[in-house]
């Protein structure tokens, strides 16, 4: 079982290191579970005064504020392992370090990037981006089912109800005084 001192460690570790340190694979857990315990230790109302309940809330109030701050230190370097994995094509750095959801956040990142990359260099390469074909729309009046351009279902809405549909449609349903533009 984890106590105090490990999460004042592990956030000290953290702090003083440029390096993601390595954590236990269940150490969230263990940390829900403590604070778990501290929560209800704190909440019995035998004696509020009682100086081992102040001492209980007092610890649990600390060890939160040291998880939040830690998990904020490790997100943080994460990101600069995105960036720096970004640059020079090497995303394995610390890798071992991370936590499962760690791992999966550094993944997602990695995509985005890549994804901003490809989009960047489609531009400077001549490739214009699609224009928006679309338009997001606001119902003044219910609406029932209706067919689109293709043939595919929309509706019905009702009143006050948005949509973001092609431009063709939403035309003529603001033509026909049904709906309006949502202003940008």
């Amino acid at each position: 079982m984890i106590t105090y001192n490990d999460i004042y460690e592990a956030a000290r570790k953290e702090r003083y290191s440029d390096q993601l340190q390595s954590l236990s694979k269940n150490f969230i857990e263990e940390v829900a579970e403590y604070l778990k315990d501290k929560k209800e230790m704190a909440s019995k109302s035998d004696d509020v005064f009682s100086e081992v309940i102040i001492k209980t809330k007092k610890q649990l109030e600390n060890a939160v504020t040291l998880f939040n701050e830690l998990m904020l230190r490790r997100r943080k370097k994460i990101l600069a392992l995105v960036l720096i994995a970004a640059e020079t094509g090497i995303s394995k750095q610390d890798f071992e370090n991370m936590l499962s959801f760690e791992k999966s956040l550094f993944e997602e990142m990695m995509k985005c990037i890549d994804i901003t990359d490809k989009k960047i260099q489609q531009i400077l390469n001549g490739k214009k981006q699609e224009i928006d074909k679309n338009e997001l729309i606001i119902f003044k009046t219910n609406v029932e089912e209706f067919l689109d351009m293709e043939g595919g279902k929309l509706g019905p809405f009702e009143k006050g109800q948005m949509a973001n549909i092609s431009k063709d449609i939403a035309k003529i349903l603001i033509d026909d005084g049904k709906a309006e533009v949502v202003e940008k």
